[in-house]
């Protein structure tokens, strides 16, 4: 089971991505973003789209501390082959100790009794980016702010946040975190230069997997994590969250359940359902919903080109078990009725599908 984090951007037992020194599988973005910073010419927005968990609050740090460095920057990008710096540089040393006074963060917080994280970014701490930013910088050169992500603001912060960037000063960079952009705020996607990134493959996967534990310090297993790697649809975020040996046997179990759609085993299926329930199951129904609604992307998107009387009973099911969850969640409810009456939507939809 993993352990509580103690950050809201930050996975359980996994470094933070200020502390991610390494990126694998983004050197295309990393030379688009050095080829911008050399020109003379940068964008002070860059917005980071793509699936979550591949690596895009790691570049964002990645470039931030190669921009707060001493020196130029724009000379610096001129001479660079990608955005690493040492990890003794003390640019590097006080983002990873967060104690850089031109970087600011923008995510969600914790709330006044100390018990979790707020949903959204508060507007408030927004505003008081933007009071930042209206004076000098600290050190008399850049000043970054990292957004992350882009899906915890609400429209007020999305609007406050608007101001900077209509408006921004000299040297300011802006590198918004973003798993979906296309929900942003068309205002806020206008003045800001769209940087895709992809889900990585498998290998990547791995490797920047291992490369996470190893810097954690403690003993992992290898092949768990190739077996997490395969599951993780390109998401590093993932597969470090599967690694935890019951976390695994859980996205097996269910991925087993899966697969032998439209056919249920009601027993594997009942066990599955006592696994998530009560206080101690949260973390796993959040991992067991995840696994479906992976599954079910995978599938709508191999059958893309398919009829729509073959995709519609996948799409709805996806719906519906969206709503679902978010209703267990709110209202607290028994979590077993959910499972099974999932499944059984499961089943019907796979063999509604088959047999458009």
């Amino acid at each position: 089971m993993l352990q509580t984090s103690d950050e809201p951007d930050r996975l359980p037992n996994a470094p933070h991505p200020r502390e991610t020194l390494d990126l694998i599988g983004h050197a295309a973005q990393e030379q688009a973003f050095l080829a911008a910073l050399a020109s003379g010419r940068m964008h002070h927005g860059w917005l980071l789209g793509g699936p979550e968990g591949i690596g895009k609050a790691s570049f964002a740090y990645r470039a931030a501390r190669f921009v707060l460095a001493a020196g130029d920057p724009t000379s610096r990008a001129a001479g660079a082959t990608s955005l690493a710096m040492p990890e003794n540089d003390p640019a590097t040393r006080r983002v990873m100790a967060q104690s850089h006074p031109d970087l600011h963060l923008l995510r969600r917080i914790q709330k006044p009794d100390g018990k979790g994280y707020t949903s959204n970014i508060p507007v408030d701490a927004v505003r008081r980016v933007l009071d930042r930013f209206g004076s000098s910088a600290a050190e008399g050169g850049w000043r970054v702010c990292i957004v992350d992500s882009a899906e915890d603001m609400d429209r007020s912060a999305g609007n406050a946040l608007l101001k900077l960037l209509e408006e921004p000063p000299p040297r300011a960079l802006f590198l918004i975190v973003a798993h979906a952009p296309g929900r942003m705020l068309p205002t806020i996607r206008s003045r800001c230069r769209l940087m895709t990134f992809g889900a990585l493959d498998e290998a990547q996967v791995a490797q920047a997997g291992e490369i996470a534990l190893e810097r954690l310090g403690g003993p992992f297993d290898a092949s768990a994590l190739m077996r997490a790697a395969r599951l993780a649809d390109g998401s590093v975020r993932r597969a470090l969250t599967y690694v935890d040996p019951e976390t695994l046997a859980l996205v097996e179990a269910v991925r087993a359940r899966l697969d032998a759609l439209p056919g249920i085993d009601l027993n594997a299926l009942m066990a599955l359902a006592e696994d998530v329930a009560g206080k101690a199951g949260e973390s796993d129904f959040a991992v067991m919903i995840e696994t479906v609604q992976s599954w079910l992307s995978d599938h709508l998107h191999a059958h893309a080109a398919a009829q729509s009387a073959r995709l519609a009973p996948l799409a709805e099911v996806w719906d519906k078990l969206g709503r679902a969850a978010r209703d267990v969640e709110t209202y607290n409810l028994d979590r077993r009725p959910l499972v099974m009456t999932m499944f059984h939507d499961l089943s019907d939809a796979v063999a509604r599908s088959r047999a458009a």
